[in-house]
């Protein structure tokens, strides 16, 4: 298999540092024993536990109390074909301490598209991988549609 210079694997220091520098990231979790996907609002904690912020009741907060999720967010350029991806594994549990609910609701990420009473769910990373896509000699046009 030959060797993409153009791909670099990323720590896990620097794979938390770039989720910080978006808002939004896909989680990965499991309905009806199908793969499901969602875009989620979220934050990086500072322990380095991802922060989601979801609607209450929905059933995606249901899906993902108590199991293994997955999480994945990036930042992409179509024209230059660059940029970086990042995928972070392990448990989901939703957050019911009030103290850290209260604290969250004031500057937690809110559910990207709204509702009262948000639900916060904490995914601790057991497995943090990424990688970065570097420049070609030449921009990409994306094809037409």
């Amino acid at each position: 298999m030959e060797r993409d210079e153009r791909v670099a694997t990323l720590g896990e220091a620097e794979c938390l540092r770039l989720l910080g520098t978006v808002p939004i990231g896909r989680v990965v979790y499991t309905e009806h024993a199908l793969p499901a996907v969602l875009p989620v609002a979220f934050t990086v904690a500072p322990d380095g536990g991802l922060i989601l912020g979801l609607r209450a009741g929905t059933t995606v907060t249901r899906a993902l109390d108590g199991t293994v999720a997955a999480f994945q967010a990036d930042q992409l350029d179509p024209v230059t074909r660059t940029g970086w991806s990042v995928l972070v594994r392990g448990r989901a549990e939703v957050i019911r301490d009030e103290t850290a609910r209260r604290a969250l609701r004031r500057t937690g990420p809110l559910p990207w598209i709204g509702g009262q009473d948000p639900v916060f769910v904490r995914i601790a990373p057991e497995l943090v991988s990424g990688r970065r896509v570097h420049p070609t000699d030449r921009p990409c046009v994306p094809a037409a549609r």
